[in-house]
């Protein structure tokens, strides 16, 4: 069941989301979203952190990825570090 609702941007570019919606969609304060614009439309898609076991099988593709590429621990120890900007 779709809820249609109206709202309007303020002076400093936010928006409320309407409470039928926030209410419908569970919506706490806090909550993350992706936004994306094209076209004249604006969507927003609410972030959820994986659970340890989605996360448990990410690590894993991303082992098997590492060394199918040949990549050994030190060197993505070293890229790790290089990204956060420390030597």
């Amino acid at each position: 069941m779709n809820t249609l609702a109206t709202t309007r941007m303020s002076s400093k570019g936010q928006i409320v989301i309407p409470d039928t919606i926030r209410k419908r969609m569970n919506l706490k304060p806090g909550v993350e979203f992706i936004v994306l614009g094209e076209d004249g439309v604006v969507i927003l898609k609410t972030i959820t952190a994986p659970g340890m076991d989605e996360f448990d099988a990410l690590i894993k593709q991303a082992r098997q990825q590492a060394k199918l590429a040949g990549l050994k621990r030190k060197e993505i120890s070293a890229a790790v570090t290089s990204v956060r900007g420390r030597k």
